[in-house]
């Protein structure tokens, strides 16, 4: 619930230069996997370029005014059950949120990614754009 309120005041603050995110704080394996994932994400995504996040954050990403924003190295999704299907993109698999239509999850071993997808963005489009950089990262995927 807590991520999802970051992201709701992400999305809210957008539009104020740099974007507030509460930025995770992944350990270990996944930690390291989000630091290379860091460095495969486009610099532009779905037509909006990087934008600065508050407080910055090698976990976080925001394009545009914040309508997009990735969180890596976030807990497991406490809405997610273990019989939830997943929507493969890519050989990524996504959690999409019942009760948050726009935030989403890639399951990625060793870790999560948490995707938020607002304003006029498609989220399907958004999501197979990172499919590709996430699935670099993770042995799972592929």
């Amino acid at each position: 619930m807590r991520a999802a309120t970051a992201l709701f005041v992400l999305l809210a603050l957008a539009g104020c230069g740099a974007v507030q995110v509460e930025p995770p704080v992944p350990e270990g394996e996944a930690a390291a996997a989000c630091d290379r994932l860091a460095g495969l994400l486009p610099e532009t995504l779905d037509g909006d370029g990087r934008t600065a996040s508050v407080p910055e954050s090698p976990y976080v990403a925001v394009w545009g005014e914040g309508a997009i924003a990735l969180r890596c190295g976030v807990p497991r999704p406490a809405r997610m059950a273990p019989t939830d299907r997943l929507q493969e993109i890519d050989g990524v698999g996504w959690f999409a949120d019942p009760e948050t239509p726009t935030l989403f999850t890639a399951v990625a071993a060793p870790l999560y990614v948490e995707v938020a997808v607002g304003g006029t963005h498609v989220a399907g489009e958004v999501l197979a754009r990172l499919s590709e950089p996430i699935g670099q990262v993770s042995p799972q995927a592929r």
